[in-house]
């Protein structure tokens, strides 16, 4: 569940569910996240614990930087819903999102950072079973946390709806925290 407090991870997610107002829906995307996530993980450690094919640390990095930029077009993207609705007349109503772009998202999170390391700790485990339960279990982990830390994100949004306008500034701010979060995890990983 701890993975699930990755800085990467919680800026992806409150791009997306801090403009949510209902609190379940906010879950289910963190859900939606998670299952992401466990996939791509349950995926490529079936490749490293069945195949024994080794995960590179080019292959690691290639990742990290996919996650750098995937941060801040999700993050421009959100800001440029907010500046087409405002241009519209209308304030930005927070409708119900797919579940679809969280789970890619989470595809992409699954294969970088502490993921990745995951996979490697697999590589180490003599038991392919053992190996297998491993993954399962820190999925589920990543599943549970993240529609716990989705939900906490949704709080503002749904009970400052009156007070904050729809906290549109918490998505605001959000976005562009993504954005600079994303350009920083490419600097990183240049």
């Amino acid at each position: 569940m701890r993975h699930a407090l990755d800085a990467d991870h919680l800026v992806a997610m409150s791009t997306i569910v801090t403009r949510e107002r209902s609190i379940g829906r906010a879950a289910l995307l963190g859900g939606a996240w998670g299952a992401g996530h466990s996939l791509s993980l349950f995926v490529v450690g079936l490749l490293v614990v069945v195949f024994r094919i080794p995960m590179g640390p080019a292959l690691g990095a290639f990742f990290e930087r996919l996650v750098g930029v995937m941060l801040i077009v999700l993050g421009l993207a959100s800001l440029f819903v907010r500046h087409r609705h405002r241009h519209a007349g209308a304030e930005p109503e927070p409708a119900p999102l797919s579940r679809r772009r969280p789970f890619g998202v989470g595809i992409v999170h699954g294969l970088a950072g502490s993921g990745a390391l995951a996979i490697a700790v697999l590589a180490t485990i003599s038991s392919r079973a053992g190996a297998l339960l491993t993954i399962l279990l820190f999925g589920v982990g990543a599943i549970g946390g993240m529609m716990a830390i989705t939900s906490v994100m949704a709080l503002p949004a749904r009970f400052g709806a009156g007070a904050w306008r729809g906290a549109s500034w918490i998505s605001v701010a959000a976005a562009l925290g993504s954005v600079v979060f994303g350009i920083f995890y490419l600097t990183v990983w240049a």
